[in-house]
């Protein structure tokens, strides 16, 4: 078996991997919340062969699926969680949830683990037939929305016995990110005060006031923090409905992005004096709650490198006159498609490698893979890949599964999650995934070489995980 047909393998099990897609997507699942999910993966993995472990780090739907042995230990990495108040029917090209303020696959995460089992299946079948040495392990990943699953996993060592790891995104462009993504950090404010009637307001102690002075001081922090930070909050409890009761509690949540950790953790310091001098002004008490955090994510180059090769080789799905007319349609409901393109093209590529796609822009779906960006750079966005990423050499890219500008977390990216484009796309990147696996293992060069990158990046140090050891997973909401 070569690598060839190992990527056609992927084609065999297309109709199990899209069905178990599809199944994850209408059961959409919160973070730690996924049993369903978790299970339907669980059954799939074993159906093809694998040897599941279940409750990976204490995680109740922390999985994984491993075949083969020795090395390299080859990790694919999977999600399959939701996200709260995107509920939306399939094929819509307006808001139309099915369930009002609902879950929903709003990230594409059902067909993130279903196209990583088919990679990870396809690199069994490989193993299984040229009797190589070498491990393929699928990991189920929960709470990547909200709760770093990976980050939680990789502080108990699941990924301490890999030698790369191996991931995508579904997304509107077919694309090996070169983004070093940040990190950050999530945190519970929760005031205390003494609830009064509001006519004699002079005996309470309002914890919302609190809390709204807290959000003041740090829209006043975001001038003297570094650029390559960003804060977002949100109210989980306001107190109560009544105007005439001094709120005697209130609740903030506030996601916390520096570049990396250590630049995380002090922006978090500051924010967190800004929360006890809130509580000082009001005369209320503040409890500071971790809930939790991932690292930023690291590039590989030579890992990069390979991916891109094979993105390039693998054949790109194809699309019909209604699949172009659809992503047409939906493009109108988020103001036209064309601008992550042109950014792309302009900032990521150099001039004379950038022209031959400007004729693109506009296109209601990407029919082409997008050169490697001329360098790297950060993003403020996040990922739990990160994590793993300062595990071991780690390559993510991300694979054209909706219409061009889909925004991501959207009504518009849930009502995708099972259309014939998304399907096509997830089975190209497990191609992608299979095929990056079998280069890696016949070539041990290539492995080597990401190693050493790898130890450059992270200056030989040992991954330090940035959740507390105290800190355990848990749901939000």
């Amino acid at each position: 078996m070569d690598k060839q047909q190992t990527v056609k393998f992927v084609d065999t099990i297309a109709e199990r991997i899209c069905r178990l897609s599809d199944d994850i997507w209408d059961n959409p699942e919160l973070a730690y919340r996924e049993f369903r999910s978790a299970a339907l993966q669980k059954e799939a993995l074993r159906e093809l062969g694998f040897t599941v472990t279940e409750n990976v780090a204490g995680i109740a739907t922390a999985f994984s699926g491993s075949f083969g042995s020795g090395r390299p230990v080859i990790a694919i990495l999977g999600e399959f969680d939701a996200l709260a108040g995107l509920s939306q029917k399939a094929g819509a090209d307006k808001c139309t949830p099915v369930v009002k303020g609902g879950n929903g696959h709003g990230c594409g995460h059902n067909a993130l683990g279903a196209a990583s089992i088919a990679a990870a299946a396809a690199v069994r079948q490989y193993l299984l037939e040229t009797k190589k040495p070498g491990t393929v392990i699928y990991f189920g990943c929960p709470g990547e929305e909200g709760g770093s699953g990976k980050a939680f996993m990789a502080r108990d060592g699941a990924f301490a016995d890999a030698d790369c790891a191996i991931t995508w995104h579904p997304a509107s462009q077919n694309i090996v990110s070169k983004n070093r993504n940040s990190a950050n950090v999530q945190i519970k404010y929760r005031f205390t005060g003494r609830a009064a009637h509001a006519a004699s307001a002079q005996k309470g102690r309002s914890a919302l006031d609190a809390a709204e002075l807290m959000n003041t001081g740090v829209q006043y922090l975001r001038e003297h923090m570094p650029a390559t930070c960003c804060l977002h909050y949100a109210f989980t409890d306001a107190g109560g409905v009544s105007p005439n009761v001094v709120q005697p509690r209130a609740e903030l949540l506030y996601l916390i992005r520096g570049k990396n950790s250590e630049e995380a953790a002090a922006l978090k310091a500051r924010v967190d004096k800004i929360a006890r001098g809130a509580a000082m002004m009001t005369e209320t008490s503040v409890r500071i709650e971790f809930i939790k955090a991932c690292s930023d994510y690291l590039p590989n180059d030579t890992l990069d490198a390979v991916a891109q090769k094979n993105a390039e080789t693998i054949p790109l799905p194809k699309y019909s006159a209604e699949e172009r007319d659809y992503a047409a349609r939906l493009a109108k409901t988020y103001g036209g498609s064309g601008r992550g393109l042109r950014s792309y093209l302009e900032k990521r590529l150099a001039p004379e490698v950038a022209e031959p796609f400007k004729k693109h822009i506009g296109e209601p779906l990407y029919e082409f893979v997008l050169p490697l960006a001329k360098s790297r750079t950060t993003t403020k966005g996040s990922t739990d890949v990160g994590d793993v990423s300062h595990c071991c050499p780690t390559v993510n890219f991300n694979a054209s599964c909706l219409a061009a500008d889909t925004p991501g977390h959207s009504w518009q990216q849930t009502a995708q999650g099972k259309s014939s484009v998304m399907h096509k796309g997830l089975l190209w990147a497990a191609k992608v995934m299979a095929a990056t696996a079998v280069d890696i293992l016949n070539e041990p060069q290539t492995l080597e070489a990401a190693k050493e990158e790898f130890a450059k990046l992270t200056g030989g140090k040992p991954y330090v995980c940035p959740i507390p050891p105290n800190v355990k997973p848990r749901p939000i909401g």
